[in-house]
């Protein structure tokens, strides 16, 4: 039996030896790669913070002290210390979440995996705990030295720096990453910390000369290392960072080392105080394939070998993101007005080969999604045509700046949002469902789905040629599909996939739903129901050929992959009103919901959106008689009844 098998609750470790608590460290870290390994997720986060949770649930007691993870991919560690130690189902449907969720356990407060968000969650917590009388309960965040270049965390420290009477510890977790190695002013600070010799020479050194002391000489080591931290931190000058924000710092503190985390967290507890305890970790620790990575240390893996860190059963097709990264240097060859942007995840969206062909035109602005859009319109301002590549879940983040400083100045810019839609098991806060219903009200905003790589490629050209208005382009996550081609191109860009010599249904596929569209076509032919399917390219605005196709069938199915509530579907209803065509729209999408982790495939069945579901629902329509069609059915069909209403929309999959 191992360390970690006697521990089912933070309690357990109470009493545990220190060499129990090494041997339980390195239990974890065994545990992670094996299983991780199996089913996918975040390790390299969270091999760099096994100490440093440890700790904490030695000093705090969870959840009377409420512990907040920024971002939250570092909590697995988290979840194995407070009883959840069934891996098997990380990440798939009913098995454990990626990231901390409130239905698994009481211990996790913070489901939204989005950045820099913790110190203001704690800053609310701890003023709560404040108002309400609680103050004997501390508030304890984590945050990555990659958050620190959010400006919200920022904010944060401003507010909690005006009232020092909280009991709030905020943990920086300082391993020179987010994704990949943390850019910018504050992390040149920081690094400076880690590598200045002043430091790392006084801690070694005092090490060597208490080991020739023997045991006695160790263990009074062990003592007095807590209370170095602040002399260091007075000779590296690290205090300079926070002492205008009147914020109390311990610290550098070595995130490996238990017995000094505990030190510096019994401190930070007991100041009364906000304090800022700054620990040095390093992301992947314990596995050398991971510290071998120089992309991203094994942020987020799939099914690995446990040994060699390579991947198993690598998909035969090129990922949508891969596409993306190689036509992105054919633009950029092509048009030197080109230059990149994104937001901490040069990889994760695959711009890093643009980087490494043109270092000077790409801007990695940290997580900071709102400075990366106005940055954005001013580089269009200058005469540029930058291209922001972020997740489809953090657009929602710069909203404001693209209404406002993006779309009102009119600026050439084109945004293209990785893992679009339905992403699966990174869950709810994860999922990019709702970046066709928030981005089709910015006036003059033009956005792209693509339904192949082929698609992506063009969309791609014809959106950097545009200089007048902000442009999206749009694609999921995983493979791309093989490529799609059209019967035809109508002279507007709309690419008609399917004709049918009677025009009873229209079915408008939205980028990846093309490939349902086309089977749901098959369905509904060998049911005697024709149907043309289109693939609009151009979602917004809908395009005049749209409309005289919907005018000339008896039913409009809209399919896409973001909710449908305001979704594309509701667009082309809206603009088919007002064209006076009163052709029946029914929308089809995901619903208005947070939607838990599972694979895509689990979650658009639940939404109704498979081609069985689809042309099942269509023919009941049909043979309900709720909608006529260009010539009588069969003569086993149901008889018509071409009086009763049409349906101008309806609930799909509730």
């Amino acid at each position: 039996m191992t360390v970690l098998d006697q521990v089912n609750g933070p309690r357990d470790l109470d009493d545990l030896s220190e060499a129990e608590l090494v041997e339980l460290a390195g239990d974890i870290r065994a545990f992670l790669i094996a299983n991780v390994s199996k089913t996918g997720g975040h390790l390299g986060p969270n091999l760099g913070v096994v100490e440093l949770t440890i700790a904490m649930h030695r000093v705090f007691d969870s959840p009377t002290d409420p512990m907040v993870f920024d971002t939250g991919h570092q909590s697995y560690v988290h979840k194995l210390l407070t009883g959840r130690q069934e891996f098997s189902g990380l990440r798939t449907r009913g098995g454990l979440a990626g990231y901390p969720q409130r239905s698994e356990s009481e211990h996790d407060i913070v489901e939204s995996s989005h950045a820099s968000s913790s110190l203001s969650w704690a800053d609310g917590i701890s003023r709560a705990f404040q108002m309400t009388g609680q103050d004997e309960r501390h508030v304890v965040a984590v945050v990555g030295d990659g958050a620190l270049t959010g400006g919200m965390t920022w904010e944060a420290l401003n507010n909690i720096s005006d009232d020092n009477t909280r009991r709030l510890v905020i943990i920086v977790n300082d391993n020179g990453r987010s994704y990949a190695p943390t850019i910018g002013g504050m992390a040149r600070f920081l690094s400076g910390v880690r590598t200045r010799r002043s430091y790392r020479d006084l801690r070694e050194r005092s090490q060597r000369a208490f080991n020739l002391l023997g045991g006695p000489g160790r263990a009074l080591y062990r003592g007095v290392r807590g209370g170095a931290h602040g002399f260091l931190s007075r000779l590296t000058n690290n205090e300079a960072l926070y002492s205008n924000l009147d914020i109390k710092y311990i610290g550098p503190v070595d995130g490996h080392d238990i017995h000094a985390m505990e030190e510096a967290l019994t401190q930070a507890k007991h100041y009364g105080a906000p304090v800022i305890v700054h620990a040095i970790t390093e992301k992947g620790r314990g596995f050398q394939p991971a510290r071998d990575d120089d992309a991203d240390q094994f942020h987020a893996v799939g099914v690995i070998d446990p040994e060699t860190g390579e991947p198993v059963g690598a998909a035969s097709r090129p990922s949508w993101t891969a596409v993306f990264s190689e036509e992105m240097l054919a633009v950029a060859e092509a048009d030197d007005r080109v230059v990149a942007i994104t937001a901490a995840m040069l990889r994760p969206v695959g711009l890093h080969a643009f980087a490494e062909r043109f270092p000077e035109r790409v801007h990695d602005v940290g997580i900071a999604e709102q400075h990366a859009f106005t940055s954005a319109a001013g580089l269009a301002f200058g005469g540029l045509h930058p291209v922001v590549a972020v997740y489809a879940t953090f657009v929602n983040r710069a909203f404001d700046q693209l209404l406002m400083d993006v779309a009102l100045h009119r600026a050439g810019v084109t945004i293209v949002l990785d893992r679009a839609g339905v992403t699966g098991p990174d869950g709810p806060s994860h999922h990019g469902i709702w970046d066709l219903a928030i981005l089709q009200v910015v006036p003059g905003i033009r956005i792209a789905a693509p339904r192949d790589g082929e698609r992506l490629r063009e969309e791609l050209r014809e959106a950097v040629s545009i200089d007048d208005a902000p442009t999206v382009i749009r694609f999921p996550k995983g493979s791309a599909p093989a490529e799609l081609p059209a019967v035809e191109r109508l002279q507007d860009g709309v690419d008609v996939l399917r004709t049918t010599e009677q025009p009873d249904v229209l079915i408008v596929a939205v980028g990846p739903m093309a490939p349902i569209a086309i089977d749901v076509a098959d369905r509904l032919a060998q049911q005697g129901i024709g149907a043309t399917v289109v693939d609009p390219r151009w979602v917004v605005p809908v395009a005049e050929s749209l409309v005289e196709l919907a005018a000339a069938h008896r039913l409009v199915i809209t399919i896409e992959d973001g909710i449908r509530v305001g979704g594309i579907g509701t667009r082309i209803r809206q603009t088919l009103r007002e064209a006076g065509v009163d052709t029946a729209v029914d929308e089809l999408g995901v619903p208005d919901e947070f939607i838990d982790h599972a694979s895509r495939e689990q979650i658009l069945e639940d939404a109704g959106l498979t081609a069985q579901q689809i042309a099942r629902d269509v023919v009941a329509q049909v043979l309900g008689s709720r909608i006529p069609v260009a010539r009588p059915l069969p003569d086993d069909r149901v008889e018509q009844d071409t009086s009763s209403e049409r349906s101008t929309t309806r609930p799909h999959g509730a």
